[in-house]
């Protein structure tokens, strides 16, 4: 029985002060004297009371909570987040497979109990100049007003805190080392270690101080002169600086989540929001990031002169379509080159298409498979040779709007609107269209568009006109007859 402090104050004044016996307060005071006898010593108090009752349930027997523990541990061993062990599943298995008889509720308790993660201590820790940690995280924003993932190269000076944050369509090599190369750039200088996780665009098979590095990424260490140092399996905290950083960039900097109209523009808000930082104070530093970039600066290794080819290259022939295969995808180049030998470059967002160290053309980085990408620019001339293919060519579908093509058919005929794609590729889509809200034709339309000639400059004006005068006196000699004819 449980009783409230008026009742234990009683008990304890009529057994100290009145020396009552048990059975005398019991009777007293209208209680058992088993709570007589639990209070009157003061060795009991009604104010705490145990959290448990110390009993186990009977059920629970040794092969339960193994059973239980060994669910968990097969959990812990596949590493699948999505597909886990709940408590109810838990139950029911240990209903089908061990002929268990007790209730749901005491699975989920000790289900519960063993999931709890002890509190976590950690040491705080101080850097020297010139060691990084990276690390990739994700976001969603809307390119072109469609919402798509994106993936976060994050890189963090460990001693000033200075960070850079680059987007990337995809993780993989390039984007890795092209995000390594422009973090560099960012820092102006080489930090001496970088701290890095297992993932496979780094690693080729180990973990931490066993792991074998992937032969690109082993090529840039040694370009740039800096070590890697990999992390212990699920150690999160041996890089707990960059840690943070992805859900600061994901909390501070994309939320509302961006409306860009390309990966360059979101790139462009990430990087004045990376410099920004600088002037920001971290807990318990006296100095900004900015001060203490400083002072690191002088530490770091110099960039080397040569800048470090982060691209996956190869060579390819140009098809009669005057278009290249890369990565399963198709890209056009201009009509001259067909049947020429061209280098293909592919960063994380974008292609590069040369030919004899001539840039020919780029193009956003495409990730899907069998899509071809056109510039109308590159089959114009082609077009205006056989015009009758205007209506159904690709490059013309592909690069222009269905507002251009509306407009176009409503033109005389096929001539007037490759007309009008040739005023696209020299003025641009936007100014055509505008210009032709107002006006029918296409030739009112060119005239429109077409660069005034600068004016003749006037003669200069005097105020003096000068009048030269006619001599007659040959003519009056003629007439006179002095002049022979």
């Amino acid at each position: 029985m449980i009783i409230e402090v008026d009742m234990y104050e009683k008990i304890r004044q009529l057994y100290v002060h009145e020396s009552k016996s048990q059975r005398q307060i019991a009777k007293l005071l209208g209680i058992s004297r088993i709570t007589v006898k639990k209070y009157c010593e003061g060795d009991h108090v009604p104010w705490e009371r145990s959290g448990t009752s110390g009993r186990k349930p009977y059920v629970v027997t040794p092969p339960i909570m193994e059973f239980i523990a060994s669910c968990l541990e097969e959990d812990a061993a596949e590493n699948i987040k999505k597909q886990k062990h709940t408590a109810r599943r838990i139950y029911d298995r240990l209903v089908d497979e061990q002929s268990f008889t007790g209730g749901e509720s005491t699975v989920r308790q000790i289900v519960a109990e063993l999931r709890q993660k002890a509190p976590q201590a950690f040491i705080p820790l101080s850097f020297e100049p010139g060691e990084a940690q990276i690390d990739w995280g994700e976001a969603t924003v809307y390119l072109q007003a469609k919402k798509v993932k994106v993936y976060l190269f994050c890189m963090r000076q460990c001693f000033s805190a200075d960070m850079f944050v680059k987007a990337f369509y995809r993780q993989n090599e390039e984007s890795f080392l092209e995000g390594n190369m422009n973090g560099f750039e960012h820092f102006e200088g080489v930090p001496a270690k970088v701290i890095f996780d297992n993932a496979k665009v780094a690693v080729k098979e180990g973990f931490g101080a066993h792991a074998k590095v992937q032969e690109r990424y082993k090529i840039l260490s040694a370009h740039y002169a800096f070590k890697t140092e990999f992390c212990n399996v699920a150690a999160g905290h041996e890089k707990g600086l960059v840690e943070g950083l992805v859900g600061w960039i994901r909390r501070n900097v994309l939320v509302p989540i961006p409306r860009v109209n390309n990966i360059a523009e979101l790139n462009e808000a990430l990087l004045i929001r990376c410099e920004k930082y600088r002037k920001h104070k971290i807990d318990r530093r006296q100095s900004t990031v900015g001060q203490m970039v400083e002072i690191e600066k002088p530490k770091l290794i110099a960039l080397p002169k040569y800048r470090f080819d982060t691209s996956k290259s190869m060579t390819a022939a140009v098809d009669t379509f005057s278009t290249i295969k890369f990565d399963h995808n198709y890209y056009s180049v201009p009509m001259t080159y067909v049947d020429k030998d061209v280098s293909i470059k592919g960063y994380g967002n974008e292609i590069t298409i040369i030919h004899k160290q001539t840039v020919v053309a780029t193009y956003p980085r495409c990730y899907g498979r069998g899509e071809s990408h056109y510039k109308l620019e590159h089959y114009i001339d082609l077009i205006e040779q056989r015009p009758r293919s205007v209506f159904n060519a690709k490059p013309v579908k592909n690069s222009v709007s269905s507002e251009l093509m509306e407009i176009g058919r409503r033109l005389s005929g096929p001539r007037e609107m490759v007309n009008l794609l040739r005023l696209c590729v020299d003025h641009g889509e936007d100014k055509v269209i505008a210009a032709a809200d107002h006006l029918p034709y296409q030739d009112q339309i060119a005239a429109y568009l077409m660069p005034h000639a600068p004016p003749k400059p006037s003669p200069p004006r005097t105020d003096e006109i000068k009048v030269i005068h006619t001599g007659l006196t040959q003519y009056d000699q003629l007439i006179q007859g002095d002049i022979a004819i």
